[in-house]
């Protein structure tokens, strides 16, 4: 969703990528129905682990949640932030009405790193 939204909001002013720890074997189809309703489009990425080269060479990790980790690598030069979202359903909130809240809690904080990379050039 993070990566998403950022291709989205950011237009080509950021070089935008995304892996997981431990990824599945395909995308989330409510994530992706709800990222669409933004506007974003997720519908062709493919779910993939952490390229330990890719780390060395991007300014900034986001790491979405709780429940991952990832340990820096030798020679990485940019930084690691954990983003420690809301999850609606510890409040009983399940479905699409759980996913855009998640969502929205993520795209906020994408915009905040968006005009933060970019010094506040790209709106």
């Amino acid at each position: 969703m993070a990566a998403a939204l950022m291709d989205h909001h950011a237009a080509g002013a950021v070089e935008v990528h995304s892996a997981g720890t431990t990824p599945g074997s395909t995308i989330n189809a409510l994530s992706a129905e709800v990222v669409a309703e933004v506007g974003a489009d997720m519908s062709s990425g493919t779910p993939k682990p952490i390229d330990p080269e890719l780390l060395r060479s991007v300014d900034r990790v986001v790491v979405l949640g709780d429940e991952a980790t990832v340990e820096p690598v030798a020679g990485m030069a940019g930084t690691i932030e954990t983003w420690h979202t809301d999850e609606p359903s510890t409040r009983g909130i399940e479905g699409a009405e759980r996913m855009r809240l998640v969502r929205d809690d993520i795209d906020t904080r994408v915009q905040r790193l968006l005009t933060e990379l970019t010094d506040g050039t790209h709106a």
